[in-house]
């Protein structure tokens, strides 16, 4: 039985888990991954300290941070269920059961998909979700990102320089991301923007080979080899089926990190806490688990 168990590792998860291991808490961290969103990341301006850093590079900083506690971490486990009983509370994973007195829930967001034709036959054959991690596979080769917001403008910069052409699909009649990102990508001689289009599908062989989109009312087939989907992040939450969620399935939150579940505390980008950014997913991970060990000791 352990004080408090933190599903997830990225910022929310691993500051949550310092400000609790530091309290003497017995812990336990369980998480598919380290660093979540933030290690898909390309460049990361303005966090705290850092005027300029990259995502691989931060949540290095962040995981030997965690080490240097000896933070017990679970890492590549799913959870799949969370269920509290009059007695504890009972995480349940792809691979066995733990009970604990308190859990903090902040497992993060996961990449939306198109739901179109051929996305899940070309999943890791020329279509992927992740630029960081994928975008040297391309180099010279034309690609096309799915998306017109940050994470699809963030993907383009991190491919300009790999990358012989990158094309821009978004569905949206212009992009939606910050300025400066828009003149840095609208300004690149390789990158092509094609706004007021729809993704029908993606086509190939063994491997990607194109994509189809409707443009302007015409249907074409546009030739790439490789396709980059950044339409946006859902909530982590389904195992947190008791827990109240919204309408976008993120977990309602107080102040104080509380979800409508006595002992169960949520934070970071899983939760309806509006701006989505790193700095404020660590600072809520640090309240969550505060929250946390004063909830044990008023029962102690």
């Amino acid at each position: 039985m352990y004080d408090i168990i933190v599903i997830g590792a990225g910022p929310a998860g691993i500051t949550a888990a310092i400000y609790a291991i530091r309290k003497r808490m017995d812990l336990l961290v369980i998480s598919k991954d380290v660093g979540g969103q933030t290690a898909w990341s390309g460049s990361i301006e303005n966090y705290t300290g850092y005027q300029f850093v990259t995502g691989p590079d931060l949540t290095l900083k962040f995981e030997e941070h965690m080490r240097r506690y000896n933070v017990p971490l679970k890492e590549g486990e799913a959870v799949t269920a969370v269920k509290k009983t009059d007695e504890k509370i009972i995480v349940t994973t792809d691979k066995g059961e733990y009970g604990t007195k308190t859990l903090i829930i902040a497992s993060g967001k996961k990449s939306r998909e198109l739901n179109v034709p051929g996305e899940k036959e070309f999943k890791n054959k020329g279509l992927t979700y992740c630029a960081t991690c994928d975008g040297p596979l391309f180099a010279g080769k034309d690609v096309a990102i799915i998306g017109g917001g940050n994470s699809a403008l963030d993907a383009a910069l991190q491919l300009i320089k790999i990358a012989h052409h990158i094309y821009i699909i978004n569905i949206a009649p212009h992009l939606t991301g910050d300025h400066v990102m828009i003149e840095k990508v609208e300004g690149s001689e390789v990158v092509s923007v094609m706004n007021s289009t729809h993704v029908l599908a993606v086509t190939g062989d063994k491997v990607v080979r194109g994509i189809r989109i409707k443009r302007e009312g015409k249907v074409e087939d546009l030739p790439v080899e490789g396709i980059f989907v950044e339409i946006g992040l859902m909530p982590n939450s389904d195992f947190a089926s008791d827990v109240s969620r919204n309408s976008f399935g993120e977990i309602k939150v107080d102040s104080y990190n509380r979800t409508d579940i006595p002992g169960i505390f949520a934070a970071g980008d899983v939760t309806d806490v509006p701006e989505k950014q790193i700095i404020i997913a660590a600072g809520e991970g640090s309240k969550a688990a505060l929250t946390a060990f004063r909830y044990l000791s008023e029962r102690r």
